[in-house]
Order: C-alpha cells, then sequence, then structure tokens
C-alpha cells in the first residue's frame, strides 16, 4: 500500500474538517502530528480506535502531540462521530480522497472473502519539521496510543 515510510517528507495536504474549517499540514508546523487514516465513522474498528486515542488525549498533550483523524466520510458523518464520541481532535472529511491518496492508503482490501478498494487503517507520526517518524500499519485499534507512544 503507502509508499511512504519513516524519514519522507509528509505530504503536504489541505482539507475540510466536520465542521468546515479548512486544515492543513502547515497548521502543524513546529508540532508532533498523529495522523491516523481510518476505513469509516462509527463502524465497531474504527470507534475502539478512536475512543483509545480519545481517552489517553492528556498522555498525548503531555508528550506535544496533535492527532487529526482522516477518512472518506462526509462533514455531516464526522460531525456525529466526533459529537456522539467526544473527540477533542478534528476529523478530515476527504470525501474526493485527496489526503487518503497523497498517503498511499487506498486500495485493494478483503474482507470475508470479497475484495473491494477502501482505506487501509494507518497511522503516519509527523515530527515537527513536517518529516515521518513512524509508519503504523499493522494498527490494533484497542491498544493504537500504546503503539503510537
Amino acid at each position: 500500500m503507502t509508499t511512504l515510510e519513516a524519514g519522507d517528507k509528509a505530504p503536504d495536504f489541505k482539507a475540510e474538517d466536520q465542521d468546515g474549517n479548512i486544515v492543513q499540514l502547515s497548521d502543524f508546523e513546529g508540532k508532533k502530528l498523529v495522523l491516523f487514516f481510518y476505513p469509516k465513522a462509527s463502524t465497531p474498528g474504527c470507534t475502539a480506535e478512536a475512543c483509545n486515542l480519545r481517552d489517553n488525549w492528556e498522555q498525548f498533550q503531555k508528550k506535544g502531540y496533535t492527532v487529526l483523524g482522516v477518512s472518506a466520510d462526509s462533514k455531516k458523518r464526522q460531525s456525529n462521530f466526533k459529537n456522539k464520541y467526544d473527540f477533542p481532535f478534528p476529523l478530515l472529511a476527504d470525501e474526493d480522497k485527496e489526503v487518503i491518496n497523497a498517503y498511499g492508503v487506498w486500495g485493494p482490501k478483503k474482507f470475508m472473502g470479497k475484495e473491494y478498494d477502501g482505506i487501509h487503517r494507518t497511522t503516519f507520526i509527523i515530527d515537527e519539521e513536517g518529516k515521518i517518524e513512524d509508519v503504523i500499519k499493522k494498527v490494533k485499534t484497542k491498544e493504537h496510543t500504546a503503539q503510537i507512544l
């Protein structure tokens, strides 16, 4: 899937969050960023992953990390997801898949014997200078904070 690796420059992006605010990579200059891609808002795995990050929000803040979620869901769906679970971080509504494709997380998947195209659950840790520190391709949804920190 993604060909991005630790040491690569993080691809620039610009997309709207759940409230229609424009969010871009340059907004996080000088900050450490956890950029997590998930297949679909409000599904069991994605909810477990995002809630794990929410429940450990203080740890991320203490270590200087900002968290940002991305999926191809609409702003309305992202807003409902964020509000229902009270996430302290923004969720990008990347319906045109510009950010998803820039990070190479869209592609063929298999589920219950069927093949289809979708988002591969992947997290990028980006440093203060916009370089990728780590790429987590095998995300454990209920233990994701431990994988990151």
